[in-house]
């Protein structure tokens, strides 16, 4: 069964509304696979609380003429996702996330419904769990989740917020540098950095960087980390 994937880098840009810059993306996404009803995951969004969060999600989706309905309201977690016709899930915290992903027991339904084609699509965390495991995520580890393992809906990890930019101010470590830690540990896997304004489209069994003109980095191992642009063929990724 192909998959059926939208996964954005970040919700805001700088002086824009909230998922202004992805909203047609959104909508496009749902409109190909005939989704009017969307099962949002808030778990990441642990600062403003899960009713603030499906109202602020919800505000946008009605007017791209879609239903969100949030998992955090439902009787039967594990039932919900195995009837949702398409799962969201927002940004925050990724160690939330993950955390309340596993004492829902929902995890591995999410991912058995994706993996059977359901479209899914998520934001920054909901894009970081789509990957093998949670371990190049930007977050502070706030809470212990039952695993760091993920969805592993896609083979390669996922870096969202990508940036290469060095502050001469800092002294800490590069995104860059952390992520070749991890590549330390895990020298076989591959990482995309996506930067902001930017998502990974799994469609017919074909990946593309789509968005604005916004270069990728891929990492492994120790090999010299390239950039992909919107044009080329990524699919090395998934292969």
């Amino acid at each position: 069964m192909e998959k059926n994937l939208l996964l954005i880098s970040n919700s805001t840009n700088r002086g824009e509304e909230y998922l202004g810059w992805c909203k047609e993306m959104i909508k496009e996404f749902c409109d190909r696979h005939n989704i009017k009803d969307v099962l949002f995951i808030p778990y990441a969004g642990i600062s403003m609380g899960y009713d603030i969060y499906e109202t602020k999600v919800k505000a946008v989706f009605s007017k791209l003429g879609l239903n969100l309905y949030s998992i955090h309201k439902e009787k039967d977690p594990i039932q919900a996702v195995r009837d949702a016709k398409c799962v969201a899930v927002g940004g925050g915290n990724t160690f939330h996330l993950v955390y309340e992903l596993y004492r829902n027991k929902v995890m591995t339904a999410i991912s058995e419904r994706a993996n059977s084609g359901m479209p899914y699509m998520g934001w920054s965390a909901g894009s970081n769990i789509a990957g093998p495991s949670l371990k190049t995520t930007n977050d502070m580890p706030i809470i212990e989740p039952e695993s760091f393992n993920c969805m592993n809906i896609v083979p390669f990890q996922i870096n969202p917020h990508y940036t290469d930019f060095f502050d001469p101010k800092h002294g800490g470590e590069t995104r860059d540098e952390r992520l070749g830690e991890f590549l330390k540990v895990e020298p076989t896997m591959w990482v995309a950095g996506i930067r902001e304004a930017t998502a990974l489209l799994l469609e017919n069994g074909k990946l593309t960087l789509i968005g604005r003109d916004n270069k990728m980095k891929v990492f492994r191992g120790t090999m010299e980390a390239k950039e992909f642009s919107l044009n080329d063929d990524i699919n090395f990724l998934i292969s």
